[in-house]
């Protein structure tokens, strides 16, 4: 079961609203999908929770890109959602491997056909090798919240329940509540 919520910071305090994500496919969506929570261009944040498995912020301070914190990427990486805030830069990798470089014929014979067949078998471990590179443990920003009273050591702390006491910390935990 998944939460998702949007916590716009305005000059009264903070608004939350209850948010879709079914048509979200991107990270760019979602950042989106936020910007058009404030159009003072004021902070807002995208708290997405999965039960007690794994959680993310994202969050967007007017046309800036998108900072983003996963408690697990590991976890995450198993969910739709999560798939969504694992962008290759946040995993530290060069988006141009992959994919690209598996479709090229780089070893010098003719349709892609190598001498030892058993050798290119054993190197490709598909997707099983991707799951691999996804960290178990948090990945992204620590300090995402830090200028707003959650300190990176109480980010990472943070486990059940994390999206409200994410609010409780901003002072926002009565308003989130009201979209739970």
């Amino acid at each position: 079961m998944y939460f998702a919520a949007l916590l716009a910071r305005t000059e009264d305090g903070w608004e939350a609203s209850d948010t879709e994500l079914d048509d979200v496919e991107t990270l760019s969506d979602l950042a989106d999908l936020a910007r058009e929570a404030s159009p003072d261009e004021d902070t807002v944040l995208v708290l997405i929770e999965q039960e007690d498995a794994w959680f993310g912020v994202v969050r967007v301070d007017g046309e800036e890109d998108p900072r983003i914190y996963v408690s697990d990427a590991a976890a995450a990486a198993r969910s739709s959602y999560g798939e969504i805030l694992l962008t290759d830069e946040l995993l530290g990798r060069d988006p141009d491997d992959g994919d690209v470089l598996d479709a090229l014929d780089l070893d010098g014979t003719e349709d892609g056909d190598s001498e030892d067949d058993e050798d290119d078998t054993d190197d490709d471990a598909g997707p099983a090798a991707s799951a691999e590179a996804v960290p178990h443990g948090p990945v992204g920003d620590a300090l995402i919240l830090d200028d707003l009273g959650v300190s990176e050591k109480e980010l990472r702390s943070l486990a059940t329940d994390a999206v409200n006491e994410i609010a409780e910390s901003l002072g926002a935990s009565e308003t989130l509540e009201t979209v739970r």
